[in-house]
């Protein structure tokens, strides 16, 4: 939902509570046998062999007392359904509730699961055509995939519908964000556009657009038309799929 206000991001205290976990009978992972071991085991049977648990473990480099590395991880993991995708979204701050994670710990996981997310963007450098929906959706997902909060950005096209940039034009709360119409076609005067594409995320998961939603996109597009900058596409994104206002007839 687009809004002339910021609300507070208040996302810190949604970490849902972690199922009783009962450690396994173990004096630490020094004592597994060798090939047992997440390090022992990447260099003897590769990356692949191990589980989620076991990575989280290695970017620990240790657990507590009572539960070795890999519990930890077992635990970071149950606490979000097994879901990497919604561990990427955890702060600082929500890892740290985990025993035997400290803001050190958390920032090395957070580092890992950020250098995946950039993974993916980098694939996206080549000149991308734009004929469809599904294209912008893919396009922009690295940048606005796991956001706890909403952005509004454009992608500026040719004449060929090629993409020539994309710009963020704002960063807002939860529930909403600015989007400034002169911000907007600024950036595409600049650089020449011949067309645009709007996008900003719903962190909820809600794909339907708003009243504010639809009244902007109505505001962009006359403007659009008056300056000889056609408006292509609206679209809201979500972390599972998206509304696309030119698919829905709403352009």
């Amino acid at each position: 939902m687009l809004s002339d206000s910021l609300p507070a991001d208040d996302f810190d205290d949604d970490l849902p509570a972690a199922a009783p976990y009962a450690a396994p009978a173990s004096f630490g992972i020094k004592s597994w046998a060798e090939e047992d071991r997440p390090r022992e085991k990447m260099v003897q049977k590769g990356r692949a062999a191990l589980s989620d648990a076991e990575l989280i473990a290695i970017l620990l480099g240790s657990g507590t007392t009572k539960l070795t590395a890999v519990d930890v991880g077992m635990l970071m993991l149950q606490a979000v359904d097994n879901d990497l995708n919604e561990l990427a979204r955890l702060s600082i701050k929500q890892l740290c509730r985990h025993p035997g994670v400290g803001p050190a710990k958390a920032i090395t996981v957070v580092a890992a699961l950020e250098l995946g997310r950039r993974r993916k963007e980098a694939g996206t450098g080549r000149r991308v055509t734009i004929t469809s929906s599904r294209d912008i959706y893919q396009l922009v997902r690295p940048a606005l995939q796991d956001l706890p909060h909403e952005e509004f950005w454009v992608i500026l096209l040719n004449r060929a519908n090629v993409v020539m940039r994309q710009e963020k034009i704002s960063s807002g709360g939860v529930a909403g964000t600015v989007a400034d119409p002169k911000l907007i076609f600024k950036q595409a005067l600049e650089n020449l556009a011949s067309s645009l594409i709007l996008v900003h995320n719903h962190p909820s998961g809600n794909r339907q657009p708003s009243g504010a939603d639809i009244s902007l996109t109505k505001k962009l597009k006359e403007a659009g038309n008056f300056l000889d900058l056609p408006i292509l596409d609206h679209l809201i994104y979500t972390d599972n799929g998206y509304f696309s206002f030119a698919d829905e007839g709403l352009l």
